[in-house]
């Protein structure tokens, strides 16, 4: 379904060719409203995404310069000139890198190339939290107490937050998703906080000026999507609940909000509407409330002058297409519906997939996508910047794919979204696919019961963990069943033997798998097409039903499991509906000397880059204390020393990548020194 037409009222502009200044799924998404609207498409990619399918489902694709943001897709000389050389009308800046950037917006309409987006001076007022704070008390819109000053030194944030009283929350002024923003809960922690925020919020974002705000503990994060035109036409449509969040990154979005009541939707919309009007708003954004819903009051927090991650809910809802009404507002064409017009149906949810680990404190890592398979289900959509062989990298934003589930009921929905989480194959690396699942399992999430703190307060990491151990025996007998018709198949000797034939049949063939730090054995053998297999106390009857490449279907004990197997050497990576992920590791046959672990050495936990060196040789530190931050998916991550100390030798430096597992520096510990003594 699609709302938007041709506006009688104007002209419609030339528009031919349109270059994309950004990358991945919502490169991808562009492009499709680019086809749709008969205009020419140009992706621009980096040295990391030349073979990422953003760049082939562009009509053209421009190479632009290395993996880093800073030499590709936030290099405004090369955007430009890039645009100019393939005679682009207009560039769409999608989401992050340059899309809130009003230099960028500035310089396109110099260059006389349309830019997608709003006015440069909605975004400037914007682009800047603090200005767009205080123009929002100007307008009557209620807004967090808190400091927005110019005055930006260390001494005068530690003042204002002192007068607000801890905690307060440090947030960048430029930017968003979670990127310069610090909670901090004591005095003694706000100058170090400053200072990380700040540096956080520069490499982004090229600008590290903070505000200072109170603190909600307890609230929910509800959003209204907003649309302007070039005619002093503005509406809102709808709202999404963003209150699923760690680390300040939205987890799962929804539409409607299941806590808004009518009445509330309306004073909500009319506030984010006098925003829009505030700003004389052009084209897609944000209006960010925080609701605290013990009291029903709401607070602003910002505009996002751009389209949101989350947009394709509030799309599932209303059928209209965002991208294209941004093309469309952005070419002049005033908006062909009205707030009246604007109506909901049904639910719509999404959830993002990540690369990274929740049971490590949600670090991000990198790898090979071997095997991605999306389900098959009606009004499930995905957005994606992978396919099967893809890589992540260190260089962007850990983000996998967006699931989004559509239905008539907010029930119906969820329903939806936990087979597509208990179906989706994504093999080859640790995604929290597994968490999303047992968030939108939990008992408190089902009737919309949380709020911005509930995976913190409420998800118990300990309960996956051991809904994956109590699984691990049936991974053990796939993978091991797997390789068995694996060497049966390539077997061209003697088959008229059975396979494991020994002189003693008593004797069981044995292999050795590590699970989740857990290592277990298996022993099988093989009559009459049927296996008996023992794991530990459990003893298992196992018939091979159907074995494809990379899939086999196994009944075990009388029930049938249907499981996808991906090899990589001693890695198996295998997918099953009830279990979900599983990484499991084969060991070797004959033991292999692992490496000397190296007293006080401190390790990569990430592929990264050295953001700054906080310690030198032979300085003492406490336990506690950073020693190295680092950078990996555009977050940051300090290495702190677990004990008191003296830094014997550092072998990294600054602006370096190094792998997982690189020895970062080695300490002396103190307490040994003392006992050598």
């Amino acid at each position: 379904m699609n709302n938007i037409k041709n506006s009688p009222l104007a002209p419609r502009p030339s528009l031919l060719t349109l270059l994309i200044a950004n990358r991945g799924e919502i490169a991808s998404r562009i492009i499709r409203s680019c086809k749709k609207m008969g205009i020419k498409s140009v992706a621009v990619f980096s040295e990391a995404d030349r073979n990422a399918p953003f760049v082939a489902e562009a009509d053209t694709a421009v190479f632009i310069g290395e993996s880093s943001p800073n030499a590709s897709y936030l290099n405004q000389d090369k955007i430009i000139a890039t645009a100019k050389k393939v005679g682009a009308d207009a560039i769409h800046p999608g989401y992050g890198f340059l899309s809130e950037n009003v230099s960028f917006a500035r310089r396109c309409e110099k260059e006389n190339i349309l830019f997608i987006g709003p006015n440069a001076n909605a975004i400037e007022q914007m682009g800047s939290k603090s200005k767009a704070k205080t123009l929002m008390q100007q307008h009557k819109v209620p807004t967090v107490p808190g400091y927005q000053g110019s005055d930006q030194s260390a001494d005068t944030l530690k003042k204002e937050a002192k007068a607000i009283g801890f905690p307060v929350l440090l947030k960048a002024t430029a930017g968003g998703g979670g990127k310069g923003m610090r909670i901090v809960h004591k005095e003694d922690e706000i100058e170090a906080a400053i200072e990380a925020a700040k540096r956080e919020s520069q490499n982004a974002f090229g600008d590290d000026e903070l505000i200072v705000e109170k603190y909600i503990a307890s609230g929910r994060h509800i959003e209204f999507q907003i649309f302007g035109d070039k005619h002093g036409n503005a509406i809102h449509i709808l709202e999404r609940e963003c209150s699923i969040q760690r680390r300040y990154q939205k987890v799962i979005e929804e539409s409607p909000s299941p806590i808004l009541t009518e009445e509330l939707r309306t004073q909500m919309g009319e506030a984010a509407v006098n925003a829009a009007k505030a700003l004389n708003y052009d084209n897609a954004g944000t209006v960010e409330f925080i609701f605290d819903d013990t009291n029903q009051d709401f607070y602003f927090l910002e505009v996002n002058t751009r389209l949101q991650v989350e947009h394709p809910v509030t799309e599932e809802i209303t059928g209209l297409d965002l991208v294209q009404m941004q093309i469309e507002s952005a070419m002049g064409l005033p908006l062909s519906i009205t707030q009246e017009e604007v109506k909901g149906a049904g639910y719509a949810i999404e959830c993002r997939l990540y690369a990274e680990d929740a049971n490590n404190d949600f670090l991000p890592v990198t790898g090979s996508i071997h095997q991605f398979d999306i389900p098959q289900v009606e009004g499930l959509r995905v957005e994606t910047a992978i396919q099967s062989g893809s890589e992540i990298s260190i260089y962007y934003d850990p983000m996998i794919a967006k699931l989004i589930v559509w239905d008539n009921s907010r029930q119906a929905a969820l329903r939806k979204m936990q087979y597509v989480l208990r179906n989706l194959v994504c093999l080859g690396m640790t995604t929290n696919q597994a968490f999303l699942l047992h968030l939108v399992q939990h008992p408190d999430f089902l009737p919309g019961n949380y709020n911005t703190h509930f995976i913190q307060n409420k998800i118990n990491l300990d309960d996956l963990k051991a809904q994956q151990n109590n699984a691990s025996n049936l991974i053990i007998l796939a993978a091991c069943l797997y390789d068995w018709n694996q060497r049966e198949q390539k077997r061209t000797l003697l088959r008229s033997i059975p396979s494991g034939w020994r002189n003693n049949f008593n004797n069981y063939q044995q292999e050795a798998y590590k699970v989740n730090e857990s290592e277990q054995t298996i022993k099988y053998r093989f009559l009459q097409n049927n296996f008996h297999c023992l794991i530990g106390e459990a003893e298992y009857n196992v018939q091979l039903i159907q074995a494809e490449e990379n899939q086999i279907r196994l009944e075990i004990d009388g029930i049938q499991h249907k499981f996808t197997v991906v090899k990589n050497g001693t890695d198996y990576f295998i997918h099953n509906e009830n279990i979900g992920n599983i990484h499991l590791v084969q060991k070797e046959r004959f033991p292999i000397k692992e490496a000397e672990k190296i007293q006080g050495a401190y390790e990569a936990p990430m592929p990264s880059q050295i953001v700054k060196i906080l310690v030198e040789a032979g300085q003492a530190v406490k336990a506690g204390d950073g020693l190295i931050v680092l950078s990996s998916m555009k977050m940051e991550n300090t290495i702190s020393a677990t004990e008191d100390g003296i830094v014997e030798e550092i072998f990294t430096q600054e602006d370096t990548n190094v792998e997982a597992g690189f020895l970062l520096l080695k300490l002396k510990s103190t307490q040994n020194a003392n006992q050598a003594t």
